[in-house]
């Protein structure tokens, strides 16, 4: 007797954040990737949120739902779109969303299983409120890096069997090693020996101040770096730069809505981070450009980066130590070379899209099995 393939999935992801980072990148790449492999796939989010226009860019079924604050309506909203849209699997992502959620399938009849994703390496409250949360408010929790795994078990006490770990994937066929000059030429950056990039929204964990304090220790004119994305720092980073007296040797050009470009052409990724760190998709973006990188062993940094191997680390909020690791590239070129070459066959080994949307399937199936097992999404 052959078996059948299993049954499509019917998925709903939940944001509450208003913001724009890596967590809202990863949603919607898991969102398309998804619907690719043939599974229906909704974004319960605000209208005014970033991750809604850029999911209607995408075409990505949407609805919008007053969600961004625990109120009473967008309780309301969420339950009854949970009602009248059925679904085998609801994938959290922030904290608000998380408990609405949460508090919504308990008024359910049928409620689907629900998965709480964590990206990043910020601390859960130790309370009895949290503990509920993550214990009955969900019925697996799948972080970006086995640290922050490892995390929740350690710190929390949480059940190692219900955490699983699945970085985020890769779109290696558009994040591949380009030619630089010609990127350089092409986006109007400075064909200077030297470009060092940074790919981060402007926030203050992200570690833009400590770089450009690196920047003006090497005192170098022929090292220029371009700061791409925006965020909440933006302004102060501006002011710094002209502190720093450094307007000469920094490019800010705002967001993109494509990075690649931006990759390919420079000599150095540099992601000084310090804290709420997951594993960074802006590093195995870079490493998949064949860029060598330096960052810091925050969150789970360190495990895609070997130090000395498939890229530096540096201690995080030390801007001599990172100037020196810089300096250090800029003189090595071998070196850099060994640690670009390296980090590229790093990323086509591990960093695969298809890798993580089997895993992240993988585990929605074995929770519906688990949890509701005459579930038609695991029929086969």
């Amino acid at each position: 007797m052959t078996l059948s393939s299993p049954q499509p999935l019917r998925i709903a992801h939940t944001e509450s954040s208003l913001g724009w980072g890596g967590q809202e990148l990863r949603t919607l790449t898991e969102a398309q990737g998804m619907i690719q492999r043939g599974h229906q796939v909704t974004l319960l989010t605000p209208r005014t949120a970033q991750i809604f226009a850029a999911a209607q860019q995408r075409h990505l079924p949407t609805a919008a739902l007053s969600i961004a604050r625990k109120t009473l309506p967008g309780f309301w909203q969420l339950r009854q779109w949970l009602h009248s849209n059925p679904v085998d699997c609801l994938i959290t992502h922030s904290s608000v969303d998380s408990w609405l959620s949460a508090l919504a399938c308990q008024t359910l009849a049928n409620p689907p299983v629900r998965i709480r994703l964590r990206h990043i390496s910020a601390a859960v409250p130790r309370n009895l409120a949290s503990r509920w949360l993550y214990t009955h408010g969900c019925h697996h929790i799948v972080t970006t890096g086995a640290a922050l795994r490892q995390q929740l078990i350690r710190d929390n006490g949480f059940a190692a069997e219900r955490i699983t770990s699945i970085p985020t994937g890769i779109d290696l066929q558009r994040f591949q090693p380009g030619p630089r000059l010609a990127m350089r030429q092409a986006l109007g950056l400075p064909v200077t020996p030297f470009l060092l990039g940074i790919v981060a929204t402007m926030r203050s964990w992200k570690g833009h101040d400590y770089l450009l304090e690196a920047l003006s220790q090497l005192n170098r004119d022929d090292v220029h770096l371009v700061m791409v994305g925006d965020g909440p720092m933006a302004n102060h980073l501006r002011q710094k730069v002209a502190q720093l007296n450094l307007g000469h040797q920094v490019s800010m050009p705002g967001n993109q809505e494509n990075v690649v470009p931006w990759m390919q052409a420079c000599d150095l990724f540099v992601l000084p981070s310090y804290a709420n760190e997951g594993v960074p998709q802006a590093l195995m973006q870079a490493m998949a450009c064949g860029i060598p990188v330096i960052s810091t062993p925050v969150g789970s940094i360190a495990e895609i980066i070997q130090h000395n191997q498939s890229g530096l680390l540096v201690p995080p909020k030390e801007s001599a130590a990172l100037a020196q690791a810089i300096g250090t590239l800029l003189e090595q070129e071998a070196l850099r070379h060994t640690l670009g070459r390296n980090g590229l066959q790093h990323a086509q080994k591990y960093f695969s899209l298809t890798i993580m949307l089997e895993r992240m399937e993988e585990i929605i199936r074995q929770t519906l099995s688990r949890y509701r097992p005459h579930d038609r999404a695991t029929a086969r």
